[in-house]
C-alpha cells in the first residue's frame, strides 16, 4: 500500500500542476485531467488543514480531558 503524501508535498504537488496550466502549453485533454487533480489535492489539503484546525483549538484541562479552547473577547 503507498504511503499517503504530507501536507506539504500535496501543496507542491499542487503548485507545479498550476504551473503547469497557467503556461497554456498543456493539451486540452490533459489540462481536464491535471485540474481534476488539483481540484482532488485542493480538497485534500483543505481537509487536513480543518483537522489542524480542530486539534489546534482543543485544550487539555487538568484532569486530562480535551475541551475547546474559545478565547472570550473583552467588548
Amino acid at each position: 500500500m503507498a504511503k499517503e503524501k504530507t501536507f506539504e508535498e500535496n501543496i507542491k504537488e499542487l503548485e507545479e500542476i498550476v504551473k503547469k496550466l497557467e503556461s497554456g502549453e498543456v493539451p486540452l485533454d490533459d489540462a481536464i485531467d491535471q485540474f481534476t487533480l488539483a481540484m482532488k489535492l485542493a480538497k485534500k489539503c483543505d481537509e487536513r488543514l480543518k483537522s489542524a484546525e480542530e486539534q489546534i483549538n482543543k485544550i487539555l484541562t487538568d484532569d486530562g480531558r480535551l475541551e475547546k479552547f474559545e478565547i472570550e473577547e473583552e467588548n
